[in-house]
């Protein structure tokens, strides 16, 4: 069933370009690195409460920078989408924002407070059009987001106090597609040790422990992993992965190390258990200790699980509308290539969840930039997407999806 065109020059008509260019500034002003988001939760919990919102600060398992909810509801009872976003940024030197011509830069310009921002303003449009006849929007921001450095706690946190809609829209920088499927990711820490102090090449036992060439039989053996896992290409999500990033050892050219460092990741598909992944991991370094005669640390931290969401999904449906009524175009249906709190969403709060906000560049250096029109796209799609998916107004193919409406929770 079509959205009228007056809801939707409505919507167009009620994007405020400064006013979101204002929240994103104002969220990108405060230096928020992982597990020191207070100042910036802080900031954002007194502008909505400024404009007329009612905020909630769950702990949400981190009391140091506790969470920031509100919302917004229709006047019937419906569906609840979820916007989600994190406050937090990767541990690089901060720049602080800028604007000119026509792209705002600086960190958090593309992960995420800037799409968090356009998500802000379309929960804004739907509170001053009252297009939504039923059902309501639910906002939450975090902190403990970026790995390493976090481990996810708040947005487990939040899943587990209930704060979880029927649906969640996140605004990470991803815009070519909707990602349907999207892969799980442990990050892998080995330590590869032998016993004894460090040595000259010259004087060291001759049947001593090498520690560099028992990291190289682990970096070959995970690299023989990966190449089999190469082999199974999986619907939109493409293959399991085995990747190394670094590889340390040693303190001078010319002397025996005691310690070989190894770290990177591990992604595989949602349906394969955890379990059977980590214990592939441990039996190949056994088994490589064992033929060194070395000792072999190791940590295998799962950063999120892998997910799968079924394309006639009345999300999907949403926001595929959505996109299609602001740009006139569709988009292609794909895996998403990393992870982010919607595997967390739709593995243990069990909804769907999709990452949809601005093509912005950048994410993860200090080069931080997105177009601001942009941000107003995905202020408006969001806003769209919420009118299809909780007014229920829901087609694929021509036919009538079953009324979002009867899908919320009680």
């Amino acid at each position: 069933m079509p959205i009228s065109s007056d809801i939707i020059q409505r919507i167009d008509h009620a994007v405020d370009q400064d006013r979101l260019l204002e929240t994103a500034v104002a969220l990108m002003e405060v230096p928020s690195p992982t597990c020191d988001a207070a100042g910036v939760a802080n900031r954002l919990s007194d502008l909505l409460t400024e404009e007329g919102f009612e905020v909630e600060r769950p702990i949400a398992d981190w009391p140091k920078a506790p969470a920031v909810v509100t919302r917004w509801h229709a006047r019937d009872d419906g569906p609840t989408l979820q916007f989600d976003g994190h406050l937090d940024t990767v541990h690089l030197p901060y720049t602080p924002p800028r604007i000119e011509q026509g792209v705002l830069s600086g960190q958090g310009a593309a992960d995420m407070k800037a799409g968090l921002a356009a998500a802000i303003e379309a929960l804004r449009i739907l509170r001053d059009t009252e297009v939504l006849e039923t059902g309501g929007i639910l906002l939450t921001a975090h902190d403990h987001h970026e790995a390493p450095w976090g481990d996810s706690r708040q947005v487990y946190g939040l899943i587990n106090a209930g704060y979880v809609g029927d649906a969640v829209l996140i605004p990470e920088y991803l815009a070519d597609r909707i990602p349907i499927v999207g892969r799980g990711q442990a990050v892998l820490d080995i330590k590869i040790r032998r016993e004894g102090e460090r040595v000259h090449e010259v004087l060291r036992p001759s049947d001593q422990p090498d520690v560099i060439g028992a990291g190289a039989e682990v970096v070959r053996r995970l690299k023989a992993m990966n190449d089999e896992l190469a082999k199974t290409i999986y619907p939109y999500a493409g293959p399991e992965t085995v990747f190394i990033g670094q590889m340390h050892s040693g303190e001078i050219f010319n002397q025996s190390p005691v310690e070989c460092r190894i770290e990177g990741t591990r992604r595989w598909v949602a349906g394969h258990d955890i379990k059977d992944v980590e214990g592939d991991f441990h039996e190949l370094l056994d088994t490589v200790a064992q033929e060194t005669r070395t000792t072999i640390d190791r940590t295998f931290t799962m950063v999120r699980d892998g997910f799968q969401i079924d394309e006639g999904d009345p999300l999907v449906i949403a926001l595929q509308s959505a996109h299609e009524t602001v740009t006139g175009r569709s988009l292609p249906l794909g895996g998403k290539p990393f992870v982010d709190d919607g595997n967390a969403f739709a593995a243990q709060g069990k909804v769907s969840a999709l990452a949809h906000g601005p093509a912005a560049e950048g994410a993860h250096t200090t080069n931080e930039r997105v177009l601001i029109n942009e941000l107003v796209r995905v202020a408006k799609v969001y806003a769209l997407a919420a009118v299809y998916y909780c007014n229920g107004r829901l087609e694929r193919n021509g036919d009538l999806v079953i009324d979002a409406a009867t899908r919320h929770r009680k």
